[in-house]
């Protein structure tokens, strides 16, 4: 019986600070969207909005070996007239990380969002987002990455 409590305490306090997420954001809140709630735009404000333009929005790894990974870096170019604020990059799966500017890119400015996929575990056909979070309109933007993962041969 009290080995059973003990293992109950040391997985209760694993999973209680295991799940720390050290990842410094910006926070959503300085994420100026002009689109109301009604659905109404408000002309004035959409003068000064930053633009984000990508060389472009998918890329193709083609094939791969089954636990490959593969980096990508998504260029892209404030094209607007104010400071662009990526506020949060999600993936749609863990197989996929992405990494973001955290600090303003002012118009004009490049930058990448850099993408690493890892085919550990995958097989066949594999189309995979990355949606970014920004203070543009509209707000998201999905980039793509595919791949084709076949397993290794064997000798």
């Amino acid at each position: 019986m009290k080995r059973i409590l003990l293992l109950a305490l040391i997985m209760g306090t694993i999973v209680f600070t295991g799940c720390k997420n050290n990842n410094k954001k910006v926070d959503a809140g300085v994420v100026h969207n002009p689109e109301s709630a009604t659905n109404k735009n408000v002309v004035n404000e959409k003068k000064d909005l930053p633009v984000m333009t990508f060389e472009e929005t998918v890329h193709d790894f083609g094939k791969m070996i089954q636990g490959e990974k593969g980096h990508y870096s998504f260029k892209f170019k404030n094209t607007g007239t104010a400071d662009l604020l990526i506020t949060r990059v999600s993936t749609s799966c863990g197989c996929t990380v992405g990494e973001y500017p955290r600090k303003p890119v002012k118009p004009g400015e490049e930058g990448v969002i850099k993408v690493t996929f890892d085919s550990t575990h995958k097989r066949g056909f594999q189309n995979k987002s990355v949606t970014i979070l920004a203070n543009t309109q509209p707000n998201r933007t999905v980039l793509r990455i595919k791949a084709n993962v076949v397993m290794p041969e064997r000798d």
